[in-house]
């Protein structure tokens, strides 16, 4: 059986051709091993758990108005969710979507979502602790594919708003 390389889902080339656009200088590299958890993605590169970018979606639901939010964390902290509506300026109850929603929000399987190629009206919170490592691993849209950029890097491709506050 010709089993198709993960590189060759659309999620992935998604994340490939904004790496390539953005003139990053990196591709996406495949892991034989699931990066479905900040720990496996670690153990699978060889890096430190907190040079791992978790990408996790919250919904912040005020009187029925829900918004939508990304918390890039770094894979050894936990994200302080009641910090989130704060650094925003809005308030609101912090969920924490099912797959499906996420699919729905984001594009991506839940395990492989990318902080690039996510709709442009997302906010995007970024966890300063990151700085810490010269090089982080973000999700590239698929649970065995991962990118490295420096926090810089990330920080611009996402027009993340960067915050101590939420770990």
């Amino acid at each position: 059986a010709n089993i198709i390389s993960n590189l060759e889902k659309k999620s992935v080339k998604k994340v490939a051709n904004i790496l390539l656009k953005s003139g990053h200088g990196h591709n996406v590299i495949e892991l034989k091993d699931t990066a479905r958890s900040a720990a496996d993605a670690a153990t699978a590169l060889d890096v430190p758990v907190g040079a791992i970018v978790k990408t996790l979606v919250f919904i912040i639901s005020d009187n029925n108005h829900n918004t939508p939010v990304i918390a890039l964390v770094a894979g050894d902290k936990q994200c302080r969710t009641d910090m989130l509506p704060r650094v925003l300026g809005c308030c609101g109850e912090v969920i924490r979507p099912g797959a499906d929603i996420v699919k729905e929000i984001t594009g991506y399987s839940i395990g492989g979502v990318s902080p690039l190629g996510l709709p442009e009206k997302l906010d995007v919170i970024l966890d300063a602790s990151l700085k810490r490592f010269e090089t982080i691993w973000s999700a590239a849209g698929h649970t065995h594919c991962v990118f490295p950029a420096t926090f810089v890097q990330l920080a611009n491709m996402t027009k993340s708003i960067e915050s101590d506050q939420i770990t």
